[in-house]
């Protein structure tokens, strides 16, 4: 990794306005973990201060993705899934507003074989390892199927006959610090929909099937929405277990793979 930065910059981080201004924080230097990036992740070890919001901001080009930490220490995974080329990874801590200013800056480079290989990793929002219930059980449910549509057809299956919506969380959900949490989703039985599609791509990343995350809007529901892709036979597919879950429990016809054209992908994880 190049030098560490020394200089304290005032960063906007919705509208991209830098102001300059000077700190250093020397004990930083192994914050930022690149041992996995040729599997398209990075992980960034942090103690977050419970006083002061912080953030990681991924970008490449144009396009950026950024991530709330949590209070306490951090060892999370974040996904390099805008494509090959250079990124930029930003620590960031709160002045006032939205004003940030940046911790620790680095760049990394990414050059995968396999572009789908991202989606298995275990990453901030799909929050997976084989130590966990989740994957246990989709171990269990996948246990002699031989094909992977019959694997992804059983966690599917389980997913939507087993989980409710939670109307409650979903009216009282906290700001944009929520991660969902796949064995709280297990254990409850409920999720909105972001718990869902985490739940299920964890699942389904798990037995080794690559499963996207996706967040945007759907003609199915009117609010904003979280659905998965998952690569079956060469192909995205699009699965929403939150729709079907509703369908199942309505009696109402449905089918496991939805119409893409139904769905409007803005972040995809």
């Amino acid at each position: 990794m190049r030098k560490l930065m020394t200089l304290l910059i005032i960063f906007v981080v919705f509208t991209g306005h830098l102001l300059s201004a000077g700190s250093a924080y020397a004990e930083l230097e192994n914050w930022l973990d690149i041992s996995d990036v040729n599997k398209g992740i990075v992980r960034v070890t942090y103690e977050v201060n419970p006083q002061i919001k912080t953030k990681l901001q991924v970008q490449r080009g144009q396009k950026s993705y950024t991530y709330n930490l949590i209070s306490g220490p951090n060892r999370d995974g974040f996904p390099l899934q805008m494509g090959d080329g250079t990124y930029t990874i930003t620590l960031l801590e709160q002045i006032s507003g939205k004003q940030y200013q940046v911790i620790r800056q680095e760049t990394v480079q990414l050059q995968m074989a396999d572009s789908n290989r991202v989606y298995l990793n275990s990453v901030q929002n799909v929050n997976w390892s084989n130590s966990k219930q989740a994957a246990a059980k989709a171990k269990e449910l996948t246990k002699g199927k031989k094909t992977d549509a019959e694997k992804v057809q059983a966690i599917y299956n389980y997913v939507i006959s087993t989980v409710s919506y939670d109307k409650q969380l979903a009216v009282s959900l906290p700001g944009d610090g929520y991660l969902p949490d796949m064995d709280g989703t297990i254990a409850s039985r409920k999720a909105i929909c972001y718990g869902y599609s985490s739940l299920f791509a964890g699942m389904v990343r798990s037995v080794g099937i690559p499963a996207k995350l996706d967040m945007g809007t759907s003609a199915y529901v009117d609010t904003y929405h979280a659905w998965n892709e998952v690569y079956l036979n060469q192909k995205w597919v699009t699965i929403d277990t939150t729709v079907d879950a509703a369908w199942h429990k309505s009696k109402k016809g449905y089918t496991m793979i939805k119409d893409s054209s139904k769905y409007n992908v803005t972040k995809v994880y």
